[in-house]
């Protein structure tokens, strides 16, 4: 993830041109993901175990998100209280993030699962709903359930293909990772499953975005950073990383002084950057 960007959920005016999307694909969108697999499943003929000396990248950071479906973690919530499920989430997705961020500035740390159920418990008594022992118990446990977007899977054994490592580098805990990459058929990928957990902290720190730096013993221009929600993009280019937003959900740009080096709807925008090409 790592992280469901607060920004791409926050409520948007009907019909507007970032108003949120439905849980589930529609048609069009459904075709657009498929023929991003597609090309990056052409990619896996021109197969490179190592890449060049002089090569400009050479491994690849990802957020959870890019990688991992949510949706149906807020489909579910919608399942469990018919009519009132967006309300719930749009604040739970909001106060997740604000409980991470200010235990950070607090000295408080708690991990991923314990700060989003907190949110969780937080957001039905914001939106007067009664969150019932199973419905707590469903709803977080979707968050160890996730599956791949249709892309990721084809577009990941491309760049792998190509000779780039691969990495997560989330603010999800290890096991939440280790759980998505089973789900999800995605063993054998990535060199590395980073949680910010191990250090106690949450991007946008710089003591997070230093972990890929450490783990590979690389520059930090020869790693490129994937992201998901649009202030991961901005953390990760004050830190200096090469950055990719991933932009699945059509969110506006932040307004934070800078901006991704290119951004796309889906995970070709990741090969085009890198120069993998069917």
């Amino acid at each position: 993830m790592g992280a469901v960007g607060g920004e791409a959920y926050a409520p948007r005016r009907p019909g507007s041109r970032h108003e949120i999307r439905t849980m589930t694909l529609d048609r069009r969108e459904f075709l657009q993901l498929s023929a991003g697999g597609l090309v990056a499943g052409s990619m896996l003929s021109h197969r490179d175990a190592r890449l060049p000396e002089r090569a400009k990248y050479r491994a690849i950071a990802f957020d959870a998100f890019p990688i991992f479906d949510p949706r149906p973690v807020f489909a579910l919530a919608e399942a469990l209280f018919p009519g009132q499920g967006a309300a719930l989430s749009n604040v739970w997705r909001a106060r997740q993030f604000e409980y991470q961020w200010l235990r950070t500035a607090g000295h408080q740390y708690a991990d991923f699962l314990q700060t989003t159920e907190e949110a969780l418990v937080f957001a039905a008594r914001q939106v007067q709903l009664e969150l019932t022992p199973d419905a707590r118990a469903q709803l977080m446990h979707a968050y160890m359930t996730l599956n791949a977007w249709p892309d990721a899977r084809p577009t990941l054994s491309a760049l792998k293909a190509a000779g780039f490592r691969l990495a997560f580098l989330s603010n999800m805990t290890a096991a939440m990772l280790h759980a998505g990459i089973a789900n999800a058929a995605l063993d054998g990928l990535f060199d590395h499953v980073l949680s910010t957990d191990a250090r106690k902290t949450y991007k946008p720190d710089p003591l997070a975005y230093q972990m890929a730096i450490d783990a590979w013993k690389l520059k930090r221009d020869e790693i490129v950073f994937v992201s998901f929600a649009g202030w991961d993009a901005s953390g990760a280019k004050w830190f200096g990383y090469p950055t990719v937003w991933v932009n699945r959900l059509d969110a506006p740009p932040e307004e934070l002084g800078v901006a991704p080096d290119l951004v796309g709807r889906d995970l070709s925008v990741v090969a085009r950057f890198v120069g993998v090409a069917g």
